[in-house]
């Protein structure tokens, strides 16, 4: 009877020492991931678009999160920014302006397609707004209607993608600064293709 403690305690040593064999033994627990502040896909929410100067550009104040047809809400956009912008600044500050827009709309691409995933996010209609610009500073002074054949035959362009212009679409994919470049490269191929188009309209018109 005096020995029953001391196997007692020789079976809950036994136990103990089992334990800790099976937990060296077992797999270190792996810490449960917390996710990260996952970027945003598709279209964003609108306060994406103020978390950075360059989303605020490249989704063109807005336009970009349209749910019908963003490209479309862009261009619109870059029309009738425009047309404000020409009530204040002379056709060559409007030129300027442009220039200075090439190579800030390229970067703010680079900036929000990052954030989005990469690819060319819908959302990012910067690329529609310079490449329409560039098509209205080139036809100065051109009336009204006169603009909105351009500007039918640019989203034509932009969405259908002839030759030319699905070619640069498809050349330049990929993160960065050569996936931004594609972003804006296959817009001011379709501007190229609208120019083209209005100088055979209007040598024929006139």
């Amino acid at each position: 009877m005096d020995d029953a403690p001391d196997d007692v305690t020789d079976v809950q040593a036994k136990r103990e020492v089992r334990e800790v064999h099976e937990a060296r033994q077992a797999p270190a627990p792996q810490p449960v991931p917390v996710p990260a502040a996952a970027a945003p896909r598709g279209r964003p929410m609108p306060v994406f678009m103020f978390t950075h100067v360059a989303h605020l550009i490249a989704l063109g104040c807005g336009a970009g999160l349209s749910r019908v047809a963003p490209g479309t809400m862009g261009t619109l956009w870059a029309w009738l920014a425009w047309w404000a912008l020409g009530l204040w600044l002379s056709p060559a500050a409007l030129g300027w302006l442009l220039l200075a827009a090439l190579p800030v709309g390229w970067w703010a691409s680079r900036v929000t397609a990052r954030a989005l995933g990469g690819g060319d996010p819908g959302c990012i209609v910067i690329d529609e707004i310079v490449a329409f610009w560039l098509v209205l500073w080139l036809l100065l002074p051109a009336g009204l209607w006169t603009q909105f054949v351009a500007f039918a035959l640019f989203r034509l362009f932009d969405a259908w993608k002839p030759g030319p212009v699905r070619w640069a679409d498809q050349a330049f994919h990929g993160d960065g600064w050569r996936g931004a470049f594609g972003i804006m490269i296959d817009d001011l191929v379709a501007a190229a293709l609208t120019l083209l188009v209005m100088a055979l309209w209007l040598r024929v018109w006139a």
